[in-house]
């Protein structure tokens, strides 16, 4: 097995601001399908053992009022509908909602949150885990968020550095590259959809910026393996971004190749740097 020179081994790159967008530009992930479900459990496998104790710690409980947007799966949105009861609500959204099922204390609702309004005041808890990153104007999103807690109200931000998750272990100097190139495809698809994939490591400033206080930044990083759901989530992107990874070179026979190689037993990445802050709304606010 051969390990990755840095003299050999690129990463996708920070430099260059994504640009944003276009109307009527086609989300990235849609919901309603066997990729975008499978996506969910794997998003939940691999973030909901850091996000959850991080929202238990910060006293999410019993009567709170709670938003989540881009919600995805709902497994978040189920959690905290648990956590709040009695006399607490949440309300789970997504620009498609197919994949959330309301239950007891738990609404869903469709929602573009870089376009439709939020009530002001209304939130105990916001939370949004890698959406942010995906919308246009987040800088604009965020203020909005902020204006959605209640006084003292916390939001919560996951998102990942997608900039640094270089191959570790590969068979050989051309199944490391592959991958490398299938990072570097999947990083430009995403900026051409208006999205920042290092957006993470400019959300403590983007907060403070906004006027929360109490900033609390924690980061995670693991390492990529077969039977690592954060593997599993990489897997899924070689199918549910198919076509927009063709646009950016890649071929169905490279896909193929990348799929075996991250199904190799021997095979180990880095994972990308996971970015959990949170931040609160000042009880008292300057006029």
């Amino acid at each position: 097995m051969s390990q990755p020179s840095p003299d050999t081994v690129s990463q996708p790159s920070c430099a260059r601001e994504p640009s944003y967008a276009q109307e009527g530009a086609r989300a990235v992930f849609g919901n309603g399908t066997a990729h975008s479900r499978d996506q969910h459990r794997c998003l939940a496998a691999a973030y909901d053992p850091v996000t959850l104790p991080r929202l238990a710690a910060a006293g999410a409980g019993p009567g709170w009022r709670c938003l989540e947007v881009g919600a995805g799966g709902g497994s978040i949105a189920r959690w905290l509908a648990d956590r709040v009861a009695p006399g607490g609500s949440v309300l789970a959204t997504d620009l498609d909602p197919r994949d959330l099922v309301p239950g007891p204390g738990l609404e869903v609702a469709a929602l573009d949150v870089s376009r439709d309004p939020l009530p002001e005041a209304a939130y105990d808890l916001v939370v949004a885990r890698l959406i942010l990153q995906h919308v246009p104007f987040r800088d604009i999103v965020l203020h909005k968020l902020v204006r959605a807690l209640k006084p003292g109200g916390m939001l919560h931000i996951d998102e990942i550095d997608a900039s640094y998750e270089p191959p570790l272990l590969t068979p050989n100097p051309q199944a490391e590259a592959l991958y490398v190139r299938f990072l570097e495809a999947k990083t430009a698809a995403l900026r051409a959809a208006g999205g920042d994939p290092c957006w993470a490591r400019k959300v403590p400033a983007a907060m403070r910026a906004a006027g929360l206080t109490a900033l609390d930044v924690h980061l995670h990083i693991g390492v990529r393996h077969a039977k690592d759901p954060g593997l599993g989530l990489q897997l899924n992107h070689t199918r549910n971004l198919r076509d927009r990874l063709k646009e950016q070179g890649m071929t169905d026979d490279d896909l193929d190749r990348v799929r075996d190689l991250m199904r190799d037993p021997s095979f180990r990445a880095a994972s990308s740097v996971f970015y959990s802050v949170q931040g609160r709304r000042p009880a008292e606010e300057r006029p």
